[in-house]
């Protein structure tokens, strides 16, 4: 599983329980991020591939099914490029094929700016809240935040430029892998557009629209979406 801007391993906890039965869950902290906050962070998103499979590689892990959500979903198309016979599922989860977000809450040149304004930590429980369909009032934003609240300043802006510059659009016919796509409606970073460009071109995808829930799923109906999980893990069982 790997975690998006801002966020970390910590994160899917619930779900690394969950699988237990059926998987060994692996959950990547990116250097300068959560448990990784003492690396030094990688501001490309190929570069963060690169050092995932580096990570497992170190591991003595061959192959292994591949979840990312958010920039880790970018992330792990990269790998699908980079690793194809090594990658059996593919779960591309709240993400896109383009770095530049049209129909982000805001703009990342807006988030560059407001994250030197504001400093790391209040840029991490802002950038949380908009994760979450009641914002700071759902139950899961305070742990959200605190690991959110990891990064550093000089990973946050690594993070952004990497998103900045990556597009993964022209190589979505190549990714071989049975590929499930779940979004939420109410998502405010990704907008639909983005989701049914990864369903569209995709040749093996799967679709999951999830209601009322915005950009964390996992943390706003965690049953439903680890049933969304098994089931595509579970389909040639």
């Amino acid at each position: 599983m790997v975690h998006g801007f801002m966020g970390g391993s910590a994160q899917w906890a619930e779900e690394t329980e969950g699988l237990s039965d059926i998987r060994e869950v692996i959950a990547i902290d990116l250097p300068g991020f959560g448990a990784n906050n003492h690396l030094a962070p990688i501001n490309t998103i190929g570069g963060m591939a690169d050092w995932i499979i580096a990570e497992l590689d170190g591991r003595g892990v061959r192959a292994f099914d591949l979840l990312g959500h958010s920039m880790g979903g970018m992330i792990v198309q990269e790998m699908a490029r980079k690793a194809p016979d090594r990658i059996k599922n593919l779960v591309l989860y709240a993400t896109g094929a383009k770095g530049v977000l049209p129909g982000r809450f805001e703009t990342i040149a807006e988030s560059k700016k407001r994250a030197c304004s504001d400093g790391a930590q209040a840029t991490a429980r802002r950038i949380a809240a908009t994760w979450f369909l009641h914002r700071e009032e759902a139950p899961a934003y305070a742990g959200c935040a605190a690991i959110a609240e990891h990064a550093s300043l000089e990973a946050v802006m690594a993070g952004l430029d990497a998103m900045q510059d990556w597009s993964g659009e022209a190589a979505l016919g190549g990714i071989a892998q049975d590929t499930l796509v779940i979004w939420g409606d109410c998502d405010r970073t990704y907008a639909w557009e983005q989701t049914a460009l990864l369903w569209q071109k995709i040749p093996n995808a799967r679709l999951a629209v999830v209601p009322g829930c915005a950009h964390a799923i996992h943390l706003e109906k965690p049953q439903l979406f680890a049933t969304l999980l098994r089931d595509h893990l579970e389909r040639d069982a």
